[in-house]
């Protein structure tokens, strides 16, 4: 069975279907009144699906009768091919290529030239073009749209002259911010929004949609619990030929210190699979249930200092996982650093 996509990855593709657990919010949220929105919550809810089928419903030109997008009119297609003249994406480069977002001519040009490597941050250039976007007027009537995600990769230029356009609005325009980690928003843009923080799904929904989406209902349990019950997080592990019973080998593997258990990992990767491990012993040395292993899979737990300092350790090795000197030598100085701390735990009294 194959698992199908839910992203768009081209102009063209069809929109995604919109997960169940997010049905209710988007009618929640098509029923308040405003000109700005921050949809909050951790990643893999679903923040940026939620963000575009809002920006739909309030551009679509037949609107549905619980006024969700009709998926057909002329709007909801330029939307569908990426072309909408009303709304106006503010994304990193990184996310806009692999949503199926055009770049402007120059930013293409630019990288397809390989004088710079994609933008992981939303560019200030493009934050000016969404100003002077802001100060236009519609052109199909329907009001105008800025969407932003993920919302905290604005650095503090371009959040400010953001900032400016929230506090003024010109003209029948509204904002969708979507964020994965909102504290790292400027505490002024998060003032001037409607916040919503996003549910967590019901194990029952996750289940069937990962089931719907051609994953083995045999893998959905262990995709879920590797991801911490994210399902889009889940699904990307499924599409990428991630098994879960190799995830619930890896805490052991480490302990081992067997770098092949990371072979198939960027070094970006291979960080945050070692802080799921040093999350759920941190979570078992306190008393608490383990989120993304099963009990039985972790090692022995190793000292609260030793922990502590493995922690500090693989945050600060995530500030240069993108752009490592070497990323074999990375992946094995990660793995001897998690050897030595999983077996500091033998040397406890």
């Amino acid at each position: 069975m194959s698992i199908q996509k839910t992203v768009a990855t081209g102009v063209g593709n069809p929109a995604p279907v919109l997960s169940p657990w997010l049905r209710v919010p988007l009618a929640d949220l098509l029923r308040q009144r405003g000109h700005a929105w921050l949809l909050q919550g951790a990643s893999g809810l679903g923040q940026y699906e939620l963000a575009l089928a809002l920006a739909s419903a309030w551009l679509c030109e037949e609107p549905k009768d619980d006024g969700t997008a009709c998926g057909h009119c002329t709007s909801c297609h330029a939307i569908e091919v990426r072309t909408h003249a009303d709304l106006c994406v503010l994304m990193p480069e990184v996310a806009m290529m692999e949503l199926g977002w055009p770049l402007d001519e120059k930013s293409q040009s630019d990288i397809d030239d390989k004088k710079r490597k994609p933008s992981r941050e939303i560019r200030v250039e493009a934050m000016r073009d969404a100003v002077g976007f802001a100060q236009r007027t519609s052109a199909r009537g329907r009001g105008k749209v800025v969407l932003v995600y993920p919302a905290e990769r604005m650095n503090h230029i371009t959040a400010n002259a953001l900032l400016k356009t929230l506090e003024e609005p010109v003209g029948d325009i509204r904002f969708v911010l979507a964020s994965e980690a909102a504290w790292q928003l400027l505490p002024t843009i998060r003032s001037r929004c409607l916040g919503f923080t996003l549910p967590w799904p019901e194990a029952s929904d996750a289940h069937a949609w990962m089931v719907a989406h051609g994953v083995p209902d045999a893998d959905v349990a262990g995709l879920l619990r590797a991801a911490g019950g994210r399902p889009s997080n889940a699904l990307r592990l499924a599409q990428s030929g991630r098994s879960p019973k190799a995830w619930s080998l890896f805490p052991k593997a480490m302990l081992r210190g067997d770098v092949s258990a990371l072979a198939d990992h960027a070094p970006a990767q291979a960080i945050d699979a070692l802080q799921k491990v040093c999350h759920d012993l941190m979570a078992t040395g306190s008393g608490a249930a383990p989120r993304f292993f099963e009990t039985a899979d972790l090692p022995a737990v190793p000292s609260h200092i030793a922990l502590a300092r493995w922690s500090k350790s693989l945050a600060n090795a995530a500030k240069t996982a993108d752009h490592p000197f070497n990323a074999g030598l990375m992946l094995e100085a990660l793995v001897s650093e998690a050897r030595s701390t999983l077996n500091s735990a033998a040397q406890r009294p």
